[in-house]
């Protein structure tokens, strides 16, 4: 029995050619992208500008929908995660953040993670397999039903970030296709200027990245300002030390444009890369390296049993935060959402019981 397609992932010219390939005309192919994307439809029998004929043909060889919602939990600050499974069973991850001006949905690239960052939970999965692009569009596309119900307008513009579980330059393609897909006009017209892609630091996709001409925002996770402490963070840094992102960083920041910046992540974990002179190690490494036309996300660490770190004292952040933008250093302070039902930054790891860690 043949695999059915997941059209869901296809792009204008591969529904083309699929619809084609099935004997019908070629602008069958845009009636379908519009009714996956544009109108978010789920089901082939509900996209009734096409005749039954084609309809009963599409479900014969094609789906929609390659994901199933297991669980979806709501936290007291109005966050939503979806816990989902893949058709081959693993778990994917998405969470969707309301704001009064726009919503926020970060979505997966990958079903866990291989890069073992200690103060992650994802990391606790490992690696089960890269998503596919319709994998990837489909996150977007059922946060967005959820709230608003399908074929619905959204009431203001939705901002993706890919900051879910998995490293999204180590499913680099899929990630690059999916997004070119979601920008559409007639689609979900999301555009990469609302999208900002997450790197623990994979050096060679940095400097593919910027060189892409219609690129999302970046935004790099460092969490440590010297080798020593970072290779015990994050072990990819065993790989691509400091000195090689930091270059890979200055090369992108020489792809920005005006009036552009990017973003170093630092996830501040309490005792351990908190102390007043990290923060001026870190402005110091910024300086060392010409980084001018970037900003720090400071992330207080979001606890959870099988985490050994805590989040620093509101002082010790506040403290933190001064001392960079003493030194001319832009910083900011991400306020947690979800912590209670484990969506916040770091806790991805497909729990379906509540976190009973570090919230109030």
């Amino acid at each position: 029995m043949t695999e059915k397609q997941h059209l869901t992932g296809f792009s204008k010219s591969e529904l083309a050619e699929f619809v084609t390939g099935i004997g019908e005309p070629i602008y069958r192919g845009n009636q379908i992208f519009k009714a996956i994307h544009g109108r978010r439809l789920k089901d082939f029998s509900d996209i009734t500008d096409l005749p039954k004929s084609f309809r009963d043909k599409l479900n014969d060889s094609a789906v929609a929908t390659a994901l199933v919602v297991e669980s979806r939990y709501v936290s007291e600050d109005g966050t939503r995660r979806y816990l989902m499974k893949t058709d081959d069973g693993y778990p994917v991850e998405t969470v969707f953040i309301p704001t009064e001006n726009r919503d926020t949905i970060c979505f997966s690239s990958q079903s866990g993670c291989p890069l073992k960052c200690d103060f992650c939970l994802t990391a606790k999965l490992g690696l089960l397999r890269n998503l596919s692009v319709g994998e990837i569009i489909e996150q977007v596309i059922i946060a967005l039903n959820d709230v608003y119900g399908e074929a619905a307008n959204t009431p203001h513009g939705t901002n993706l970030v890919a900051m879910g579980a998995g490293e999204p330059f180590l499913n680099f393609e899929n990630l690059i296709a999916a997004i070119e897909i979601m920008s559409e006009e007639d689609g979900l017209f999301i555009v990469p200027n609302r999208i900002t892609v997450s790197t623990v630091g994979i050096v060679p996709r940095i400097k593919e990245f910027a060189e892409l001409e219609n690129r999302p925002h970046l935004a790099i996770s460092l969490s440590a300002p010297n080798d020593d402490l970072r290779d015990r963070l994050m072990p990819v840094n065993k790989k691509w030390n400091l000195d090689e992102l930091m270059n890979a960083a200055k090369f992108f920041q020489e792809s920005l444009r005006r009036g552009e910046r990017f973003t170093f992540e630092y996830v501040l974990l309490g005792g351990v890369n908190d102390s007043s002179e990290n923060a001026r190690q870190l402005a110091d490494l910024l300086v060392k390296y010409g980084l001018t036309r970037v900003k720090i996300n400071l992330i207080p660490h979001n606890s959870a049993e099988g985490l050994d770190y805590e989040p620093p004292a509101p002082e010790r952040v506040k403290d933190f935060k001064a001392i960079l933008e003493s030194r001319g250093v832009s910083a900011y302070v991400r306020t947690p959402r979800g912590r209670d039902i484990f969506a916040a930054c770091g806790q991805l790891a497909a729990k379906s019981e509540p976190n009973l860690v570090g919230t109030p």
